[in-house]
């Protein structure tokens, strides 16, 4: 495709996603007028489905103008027209008309819950800019031609980030393939825990100290974090495998901004090295059986002792408590229901590592805890536990942020896993990234009906979606990853993890479904792929408390 003959369609996007906005703010506007009047924020849970789809909606919008900006830097840019300008223009110009009509099903799901009549959804969707735009776009003939450009190319990644992140990515993806890869497929087959082989390379190449501070001895910056060489590094771990490598950076990163948030200069002195260096691993143990999600109705609890405090109760789904030598805790100190999230409280609670899929701890200083290994489907590697506290007791020092700081648990672990939002969509790009590796390979090499799988319409078009939306989703991440650096980005470190989560699941569903039966067996990593994509959208803040607590909360409430 000659300069010529490139599409100038993509020109106009941003203005007709201006207008959908113009709609949604307007979809919005009514919702927030309906919810004061039945009496404010309690009313949210009576608006639940649209709600998700104003998520969703907003989501979507974000991941389309992410992924415009980089084509646009692409074609203006030195390094980006060397690095396949116009496969990237062609690929933002394939997720937006994607998108659009994507969003169009979303605006006529709820236009009758939200004042918008057919004529309004007409006015932003089916004008001529849409029209040509989708046309030209989804037309068969243009993914065919960018299917073309894919299989010649493959998957440019990357190609503004600075030189720095480059040869991060680049270091980091040697470890993936010469230690990672070999190991994955047996890990996860028989269900093994990650072994010290793979937890060494992590610690000697520092993924442990990326979010600690440089005085702490991490290698953080002094004065805020490197959100984007957190989410390249995860990125390149997670395409070798998400349970196995890219995961294990998560805890430490979400028990270290807690720390930080939180804690006092006693505990970060005490604690930060250690964790940076790999020594002891962490595991975060919030969610408990009757409450998953909703950090706020905590019921573990903690009871003042001589000395101390005494934990009793439960926590599950804690990911490496094994492995763990310390445990960020959230308990409820104060035993009045009424306090909620006011009551609850962050300890730092220590045990011996183990790599048993059960163990029961018994503290020289008095208690037990035991936990047991939850059977799961995929994500398999780091285990994930049920623990049981029984008089266990934590010395006073174990606190956060000490006396002072007792009942600002919520607080505390919410700053945590803000980080964590935005490294589980660097843990879903690199997932999808390899999924979609391996479609590509294999639509080129397997032949049916006497040509190969990658000359069929119907496989181009579906590497040509798959290779847009793992474009989009790195773009969006790395877009919220330079926000957070600069104190920004809350809200769209909520979107992209709703969008990348989501994006996982498909991408590897296609993978799997283009190697056909091979894919459904064990034989082939895809099928590795196909259920640890799974989890993405349910750890980390699942996907509809995200997008109804969150996302939609704020949306509604503050016009966010």
């Amino acid at each position: 495709m000659s300069d010529a003959e490139r599409p100038s369609e993509l020109a106009g996007a941003p203005a007709l996603l201006d207008g959908i906005d113009a709609l949604f703010q307007r979809a919005l506007a009514h919702t927030r007028a309906e919810v004061e009047a039945a009496g404010g924020a309690a009313a949210l849970d009576h608006c639940q489905v649209q709600g998700y789809e104003f998520a969703m909606i907003r989501a979507e919008l974000h991941a389309a103008r992410s992924i415009i900006d980089y084509a646009r830097s692409c074609m203006t840019s030195a390094s980006g027209a060397s690095h396949g300008a116009e496969l990237e223009e062609c690929l933002a110009g394939a997720f937006v008309a994607e998108m659009l009509l994507k969003l169009r099903g979303r605006f006529e799901k709820i236009r009758h819950m939200t004042g918008l009549t057919a004529r309004d959804l007409a006015q932003a969707f089916e004008n001529a800019g849409v029209n040509g735009l989708v046309q030209h776009y989804a037309a068969p003939a243009f993914l065919e031609q960018t299917a073309a450009l894919v299989l010649r190319d493959g998957h440019h990644g990357r190609s503004l980030l600075d030189e720095d992140k480059q040869i991060i990515a680049a270091s980091f993806a040697r470890i993936a393939e010469d230690i990672v890869q070999p190991l994955a497929e047996r890990i996860h087959r028989e269900d093994l825990t990650i072994p010290d082989a793979i937890l060494d390379a992590l610690v000697e190449m520092g993924c442990f100290a990326l979010s600690i501070p440089e005085s702490y001895g991490g290698t953080a910056p002094e004065d805020g974090h490197d959100n984007l060489a957190m989410c390249v590094v995860t990125e390149e771990l997670s395409r070798a495998s998400l349970a196995a490598a890219g995961s294990p950076l998560t805890r430490p990163e979400i028990l270290s901004r807690a720390l930080m948030a939180g804690g006092d200069e006693a505990q970060m002195q005490r604690w930060l090295p250690g964790i940076a260096a790999g020594k002891p691993l962490v595991a975060i143990a919030v969610t408990e059986p009757d409450c998953g999600s909703d950090v706020a109705a905590v019921r573990l609890r903690a009871t003042r002792t001589e000395g101390g405090w005494l934990l009793n109760g439960a926590k599950t789904w804690c990911t490496f408590a094994g492995k763990a030598g310390l445990l960020l805790v959230l308990a409820r100190t104060d035993p009045d229901p009424a306090a909620g999230h006011r009551g609850l409280s962050l300890f730092l609670v220590e045990k011996p590592p183990t790599a048993d899929k059960a163990f029961d701890y018994h503290s020289p200083q008095g208690g037990s805890l035991s936990g047991k290994a939850i059977p799961t489907v995929g994500y398999r590697g780091m285990h994930s536990y049920t623990l049981f506290f029984d008089n266990l007791f934590v010395p006073a020092e174990n606190l956060v942020g000490g006396p002072q700081a007792e009942g600002r648990g919520f607080y505390q672990t919410m700053a945590g896993f803000a980080g964590g939002r935005l490294q589980t969509a660097a843990r879903a790009c690199g997932l999808m990234r390899a999924a979609f590796e391996q479609a590509l390979g294999y639509a080129r090499d397997r032949r049916v009906f006497g040509q190969a799988l990658a000359d069929y319409q119907l496989t181009r078009a579906k590497l040509v979606s798959m290779a847009a939306n793992l474009r989009a989703c790195q773009e969006m991440t790395y877009n919220v990853a330079r926000l957070m650096d600069q104190g920004r980005g809350q809200m769209e470190a909520s979107l992209v993890k709703l969008y990348a989560c989501r994006a996982a699941e498909s991408i590897s569903r296609e993978a799997l479904q283009i190697h056909g039966g091979m894919g459904y067996s064990e034989e082939t990593p895809v099928s590795r792929y196909f259920v640890d994509a799974r989890v993405l959208s349910i750890f980390e803040g699942a996907e509809e408390t995200l997008a109804l607590k969150v996302v939609a909360r704020e949306l509604i409430m503050n016009g966010g």
